[in-house]
């Protein structure tokens, strides 16, 4: 039977669009959602040659307007999708392009949408005995399903079938209509019968037969709501069944003859990819069978095969001999890939479920430990549809705990087996819990960080699609989301194998490609000096966590409260009105409607625009009210972000916070922290002092703060070799009086405290490419006078001005730039067309080798503390980084004496590695609590 292969272009481009970060073409096009699509199209072609022996056609079906039939029938339909995002626009016409490079047909018709385009053409190859498959989990086209039309989700590779169908609807496919017609479609803009959901509805169409018969007798529900909804609304009903519908008469020209695909047309396909520099694609597209050749080409993913093309052997270990024979397997290789499976993302409060390992591509185990029996649990038949796991049990059974652990501890603690993993630090934690102490380790998260860090993201899901053309089964899917998310240690085995095994998988390939590529570009002895070394400190931070006085900390969310009820009640008297503050929409009618405020502007909702640049400007004219409502809105915010939530998020064991630091969520090499965030505590504001002070020592101990004084300015002096910067760190000269001497023309004595506040700005403002406008805001100047300000700093100090040319030139070339320790910090939109965009890449680009140098240096002092500590008698620990400061908990006997050696641990960080031209400087202090210390 011919097989019809019908492609939702449409969703692929949204799908490519929101999965990759943005990228741009040498000409500064966007080509993100291109990538993303021509790497997805590529792989559904090699699926389809590789099993299809009697292939009809291809067809790529797009959506070509938002208007359709469906908006005379309904006007609103569809009428809450917001616009196209400005960057994806100019991609459309390229996704064109990119089809016909491969030979498909592009199919579109004005007025119509994809999935009628695809329900004619899927009935047409019914009609001539074909079979059909449409690429799409669009829930829409599930109502064409049969025995001869099947779905099948693109990223997930799993087939949709009828049964799927049943599970989801709760009726067959062709009941689909009437329960989507009666539930309606919030992404559509179709509201469905008030008070009926999917699930209702398939109720009541299952109980009646039909919508048909279901509308005729509404007055025989039983149920009064249900009854009374379905009256009510029999004519809207009707009407939303018209839209949920799919046509199958199109009246389109294609016929399914056009469709034929003898195969890629290589040539032109290696043209378009080219064009775009597309190069990792071009790596992937192998030989055709008439020996036309894509030219090899250097990259990360050289020599990478398709991951799909090989078979995947996934086991589930129930029995001490096959973990004694996976064991001894590991023993013989000395490397392997782990990943752990536990009932929280936080690894503090996680228990472990499961562990998996991964010895070579495609061939994995999971290791089941803490699962639970449930509905899913009882009978289970583990015969794997894809044929992937040749595993059959009938019984619930898992290896004890405690055996599991006693036989896996030896070899993850063994120093002569590698352990690899994906953001190992969170195994680590979790394991330490239960006596494992895993060393060595690399980390694929990690390594993709040294080599791509700003390019794109780096957790697992992103690198395998990156890496390994692989789309991997998502942790909702596993789990589920909202009310009816389960934790792992529910889930039925055969799912928990399949993910937990692909996880381990993943992260074994991604390693073997990373690994070669850390060579390659010479950054091996960064990862293996900084990032590499730094795991392990911050795991030993984040088991100590850092006190905190919950007491303290409730009564000043009450005095907070007290506050913001107070300011609530003096806005509401200035705007004679009351109305919900924390509505931007209500404060933008109230300050432009009812108060008639100038600086107007409503954004794509229509909405008045109340952002900070708003308030800004109408708080620095003068109007009280806004003054007033800026300050509600960072008291409240303090309030939610920190004294509510850190209640919550005190260990109930150990009486501390225990924030989890992210090691590749900034472009520079920054360390970030969460749940909580602890990196913006406030410092200027009384109100964000009131905050530190809950951050207290234990008893007999203090907090001690280290500090880096200056430290940014100091490499700036030293990457751009401005003598008169240097000259005055070396001497101990104030920075920002010397430069306000320079600028406003004045001896450093006859310098007053407004002067340097504004030297202060300028200095620290020029780092992050401050523009006239935006100094001039900071300053409280007018935009005329900030410019005269900056452009007298590059008088003064015409070095920064040549590093900051330089520096551009260099990152519009190769598209990063390095940190003094030669960290890559790529900029993606340093050649953007768009002129906003382009600007600010370029102030990233100007920001990133200073910025990421001050994290290179504190990461360096991080690695070396936690090393000399240990070697040492002091009996300190360290908490928290903050930027440019450490936290650290000592005795109070011995914080005099820990301070002087962890200082001079800091101020000497850089070498042997490097020398500067300028001395590093740390401030130290100490006290009960943070705010003292600081």
């Amino acid at each position: 039977m011919k097989h019809l292969y019908l492609v939702d272009g449409s969703g692929f481009i949204f799908r490519a669009f929101y999965a990759l970060p943005l990228m741009t073409s040498p000409e500064g096009i966007p080509v993100n959602a291109v990538y993303g699509f021509t790497n997805m199209l590529l792989k559904l072609i090699k699926e389809i040659e590789a099993k299809e022996n009697d292939l009809c056609g291809i067809a790529i079906v797009f959506d070509s307007s938002r208007k359709t039939f469906r908006n005379e029938i309904y006007p609103e339909y569809k009428a809450n999708r917001s616009d196209p995002p400005p960057d994806l626009i100019p991609q459309f016409s390229l996704i064109r392009e990119a089809t016909k490079a491969f030979g498909l047909p592009s199919v579109e018709l004005l007025g119509y949408e994809a999935d009628d385009i695809i329900a004619t053409f899927a009935k047409a190859a019914i009609d001539q005995n074909m079979k059909v498959t449409i690429f799409s989990s669009d829930k829409d086209l599930m109502q064409l399903v049969d025995k001869n039309i099947l779905m099948r989700d693109p990223m997930k590779g799993r087939v949709i079938d009828a049964k799927e169908v049943l599970d989801k609807f709760g009726v067959n496919p062709e009941r689909v209509i009437d329960v989507q017609a009666l539930a309606g479609d919030s992404s559509d803009n179709i509201p469905g019968a008030p008070g009926i959901g999917i699930k209702t509805a398939a109720e009541l169409i299952n109980a009646f037969g039909s919508l048909d018969e279901l509308l005729e007798n509404a007055d025989k529900i039983k149920q009064p709501k249900r009854r009374d909804s379905i009256l009510q609304n029999i004519e809207e009903i009707k009407i939303f069944r018209q839209l949920v519908k799919l046509k199958n008469d199109v009246p389109i020209k294609n016929k399914i003859n056009d469709f034929s695909f003898p195969g890629i047309d290589l040539p032109k396909l290696k043209s378009f990819l080219e064009k775009h520099s597309f190069n990792k694609i071009i790596q992937r597209i192998q030989s055709e069978p008439s020996n036309t050749e894509i030219n090899e080409i250097e990259g990360i993913n050289q020599n990478q095969k398709n991951y799909s093309e090989k078979q995947i052997q996934y086991d589930l270990v129930t029995k001490i001999s096959q973990l004694e024979n996976w064991i001894s397997k590991i023993k013989n290789l000395g490397i392997v890939s782990v990943d752990t499976e536990t009932t929280s993302v936080n690894p503090l409060k996680a228990n472990l479920v499961g562990i998996s390992l991964s010895l070579e591509p495609h061939i994995a185990c999971y290791i089941p430990l803490g699962h639970k029996k449930s509905k899913d649990t009882e009978a289970l038949d583990f015969k794997n549809s894809n044929n992937e796991t040749n595993v059959e049990i009938n019984n619930f059974v898992q290896i004890p705990m405690d055996k599991a652990i006693k036989m896996l501890k030896p070899i993850l603690e063994d120093p002569a087996i590698l352990k690899i993993g994906q953001n190992i630090k969170y195994d680590i934690l979790v394991l330490s819990k239960y006596g494992i102490n895993i060393h060595p380790i690399d980390d694929t998260m990690l390594l993709s960080y040294v080599l791509e860090g700003g390019l794109h993201g780096h957790g697992m899901d992103e690198l395998a699609e990156l890496f390994l053309n692989k789309q991997t089964i998502k942790y909702k899917d596993v789990v589920g989301t909202g009310k009816s998310q389960i934790t792992f240690d529910l889930v039925n085995l055969s799912k928990a194998l399949d993910y937990a095994a692909e996880d381990a998988d993943v992260t074994y390939q991604l390693y073997k490609i990373l690994k070669k590529q850390l060579i390659k570009d010479r950054m091996v002895s960064f990862y293996e000096t900084i990032e590499r070394p730094l795991v392990q400190v911050l795991v030993d931070m984040e088991k100590n966590g850092i006190k905190i006085d919950v007491g303290k900390l409730k009564k000043l969310s009450e005095e907070f409260q007290e506050k913001l009820a107070k300011l609530e009640k003096d806005i509401f008297k200035l705007s004679r009105a009351e109305f919900n503050l924390a509505s931007p929409k209500q404060l933008g009618e109230i300050l432009f409607d009812k108060l008639n405020l100038p600086g107007k502007k409503k954004g794509k909702t229509g909405a008045y625009s109340t952002d900070a640049e708003v308030l800004d400007g109408l708080a620095s004219a003068g109007h009280q009210v806004v003054k007033k409502i800026i300050e509600w809105r960072k008291l409240a915010k303090l309030k939610s972000t920190y004294t509510d939530s850190l209640v919550d998020q005190v260990n109930k064991e150990t009486g501390r916070v225990h924030t989890s630091f992210l090691m590749s969520s900034t472009a520079t090499g920054r360390l970030a922290s969460s749940n909580p965030n602890l990196q913006n505590v406030p410092i200027r504001t009384s109100e964000g002092r009131k905050i530190r002070r809950t951050f207290i020592a234990i008893k007999d101990h203090k907090l001690i703060s280290l500090d880096y004084s200056q430290v940014e300015l100091r490499i700036l002096s030293h990457v751009a070799n401005i003598k008169a910067l240097q000259n005055a760190f070396i001497d101990g000269i104030d920075v920002h009086s010397q430069t306000a001497a320079k600028i406003f023309d004045v001896s450093i004595d006859n310098v007053d405290s407004e002067m340097r506040r504004r030297a202060k700005t300028i200095n620290f403002g020029i780092i992050y490419g401050i523009s006239p406008f935006g100094l001039a805001n900071q300053l409280g100047i007018d935009n005329k006078k900030a410019l005269q300000y900056i452009d007298d700093y590059f008088q003064k100090y015409p070095e920064i001005k040549e590093y900051m040319e330089e520096t551009k030139k260099d990152c519009r070339k190769y598209g990063f730039v390095r940190t003094i320790f030669g960290r890559k910090c790529f900029v993606p939109g340093i050649n953007d067309k768009n002129p906003a965009r382009r600007k600010f890449s370029e102030r990233a680009a100007i920001n990133a080798p200073i910025q990421g140098s001050a994290a290179d240096i504190i990461k360096r002092a991080m690695i070396r503390i936690n090393r000399d500590l240990q070697d040492s008698d002091f009996q300190s620990k360290m908490l928290l980084q903050v930027h440019d400061e450490l936290i650290f908990e000592s005795p109070t006997k011995e914080v005099k004496e820990v301070s002087k050696f962890l200082k001079k641990i800091m101020e000497s960080c850089n070498k042997p590695a490097l020398e500067l031209k300028v001395p590093l400087t740390v401030d130290v202090g100490f006290g009960n609590n943070w705010d003292e210390a600081h």
